[in-house]
């Protein structure tokens, strides 16, 4: 008996001969795994994305004169003056402008702002 006459005759006993084919599953089953995938991206990387962003803009909105801030570069300083879309800041012996869309946080003592947030990207 040679391999081909074998696999012929393998092939032969695994399909049933004579069997009625089952209908195929309706489509909109198919359709149901990935509408849970996207619930579940939705609910588990989108949602607190958004959530994160609009509290970050909440607080770039409630800064004023006076406030310690940390810029997402690391920079540590006063805010002395507020616009639109920037800020006037004191580093030390230093005064500049920056964007708000820079800071990483609001302070209340420098000492206990937390580098780990700071040098964080937003998002």
């Amino acid at each position: 008996m040679t391999l081909l006459t074998f696999v012929g005759l393998f092939a032969a006993e695994a399909a049933p001969s004579g069997a009625p084919a089952g209908a195929p599953p309706p489509m909109w089953t198919n359709l149901i795994p990935l509408a849970l995938m996207i619930v579940v991206f939705y609910f588990l990387l989108i949602r607190p994305q958004q959530k994160q962003a609009r509290q970050q803009d909440e607080m770039r909105k409630a800064i004023k004169k006076g406030d310690k801030i940390v810029t997402t570069s690391g920079i540590l300083a006063v805010v002395v003056g507020v616009k639109d879309r920037t800020l006037s800041v004191r580093s030390e012996e230093t005064k500049f402008e920056i964007l708000k869309s820079a800071v990483a946080q609001v302070v209340e003592d420098f000492d206990k702002a937390d580098p780990a947030t700071a040098a964080a990207p937003t998002k």
